[in-house]
C-alpha cells in the first residue's frame, strides 16, 4: 500500500510511519508545516494534524480523489459538514481515537448509561501529555456525547502521559469507575494501520472507527 501522511513530521505523524513500514507499506507523500513531498501519488491519506491544517487536508483530498483516515482532534459542525461532503466521492474513516480499548470503553459507557438514572452523578476525567493542545480532548468529547446530558469534564496537561480517560458514576451510595490508559502511541497507530488496509474495499461515505471494529 502506498500512502501518505498529513501532520507527518508530528509524534504520530512518526509513530505511524514506523509502524506501517514494519508492515510493509510505503510512504510517498508528506505534508506539514515544513512543505510538501511527493515521490508518486499515494492510494490513500492519513491525517492526524491540527484543527489548523484541517483545510489543506480538504483540499489535497479533492484534489487526489483518494481515501482519508483522519483523526485530528478538535474538529467542529463545520468540519464534519466538509468531511461529509468529500465522503460523497470517497471513503472516509474519522474518530478522535483508534484505540480498539477506547471503543470497547464506549460501549461500556453507553450500557451504564442505560442503567441509571437522573439522580446518579456523571464526570469525565482526562490526562495527555503537557504538548497536547485541545481541552478537553476529542475523545473525552466523544465520551461525554453517548450521555443524553450535560457532562462536567476535567483535564489534565502532564509530562509525557499518553491518554487516560475516566467516566464516574456516582450515587448516594456507590461510584462506578470506568477507566482507559494508554501506555504508548501503538495502541492508536495499530487502529489507524486497520482503517488504512480496510479503506480501500469501502465504497464512498463516512465511516467511524467502530464501523470498521464491528464489520
Amino acid at each position: 500500500m502506498k500512502y501518505g501522511i498529513i501532520g507527518y513530521s508530528g509524534r504520530m505523524g512518526e509513530a505511524i510511519e514506523k509502524l506501517f513500514s514494519q508492515a510493509g507499506h510505503e510512504l510517498v507523500y508528506q505534508k506539514d508545516e515544513n512543505g510538501e513531498k511527493e515521490i508518486e501519488k499515494p492510494e490513500l491519506i492519513i491525517d492526524f494534524s491540527l484543527k489548523e491544517a484541517f483545510p489543506e487536508t480538504v483540499k489535497v483530498i479533492k484534489e487526489k480523489e483518494i481515501p482519508l483516515v483522519i483523526g485530528t482532534t478538535g474538529l467542529d459542525e463545520a468540519d464534519f459538514k466538509q468531511l461529509n461532503q468529500l465522503a460523497e466521492k470517497v471513503a472516509v474513516i474519522q474518530s478522535f481515537n483508534f484505540s480498539i480499548g477506547i471503543n470497547i470503553l464506549s460501549e461500556l459507557v453507553s450500557k451504564v448509561d442505560n442503567y441509571i438514572d437522573q439522580d446518579w452523578d456523571i464526570e469525565i476525567s482526562e490526562t495527555h501529555h503537557r504538548f497536547k493542545k485541545d481541552k478537553p480532548s476529542g475523545t473525552a468529547i466523544m465520551l461525554s456525547d453517548l450521555i443524553d446530558r450535560d457532562i462536567d469534564m476535567h483535564s489534565k496537561r502532564l509530562g509525557s502521559e499518553f491518554g487516560e480517560h475516566e467516566v464516574y458514576f456516582a450515587s448516594t451510595g456507590e461510584v462506578l469507575t470506568l477507566k482507559h490508559r494508554a501506555y504508548s502511541r501503538e495502541a492508536f497507530t495499530k487502529g489507524v494501520l486497520l482503517s488504512a488496509e480496510k479503506i480501500l474495499d469501502l465504497n464512498p461515505g463516512l465511516y467511524s472507527f467502530k464501523d470498521i471494529l464491528t464489520n
